[in-house]
C-alpha cells in the first residue's frame, strides 16, 4: 500500500467565509480557482510569502491564485491569507481580490486572528 499523507485540518474564520461568499457574486469560479490551493495546503505543501511583523509565533502566508474571470495572470488574481497553525491544521484567513484592494495590513491580520480566538472559546 502507498504511503498516504496524513490530512491536514482547515478550518475557516468567518471573515475568509464572508469575503468568499461576497467575492462568488461577482466571481462564479472563484470556488474552483481556489481549490487547487487548499488540495495543495492539504497535502501540506505549504506555500506564498511568508507575512511579517505579526509576531513569531504566528506562521502566515499570503498566496497569489489566479482568477480565472480575469485573463491576465495571477497579478491580479486574489490573495488568500492562511495560517499555519500545526504541521496538521491550517486556518484559512481572509481572501480578497486585488482588484478591490491593493494589500492586507498586518493589523488587519491580527483583527482577523483576535475575532476568531475570541470566537472559539
Amino acid at each position: 500500500m502507498p504511503n498516504e499523507q496524513p490530512s491536514i485540518f482547515i478550518d475557516l474564520t468567518p471573515e475568509y467565509k464572508h469575503n468568499l461568499r461576497d467575492l462568488s457574486k461577482r466571481f462564479r469560479n472563484i470556488r474552483s480557482d481556489v481549490q487547487p490551493i487548499i488540495e495543495q495546503l492539504q497535502q501540506g505543501n505549504f506555500f506564498g510569502n511568508r507575512i511579517a511583523g505579526i509576531g513569531e509565533e504566528y506562521i502566515i502566508y499570503k498566496v497569489r491564485v489566479r482568477n480565472s474571470h480575469i485573463q491576465k495572470g495571477k497579478s491580479v488574481g486574489y490573495r488568500l491569507i492562511y495560517q499555519v497553525e500545526s504541521p496538521t491544521s491550517i486556518l484559512l484567513l481572509t481572501i480578497y481580490s486585488k482588484s478591490d484592494r491593493e494589500d492586507i495590513g498586518v493589523n488587519e491580520i491580527r483583527e482577523i486572528l483576535a475575532d476568531f480566538d475570541s470566537g472559539e472559546s
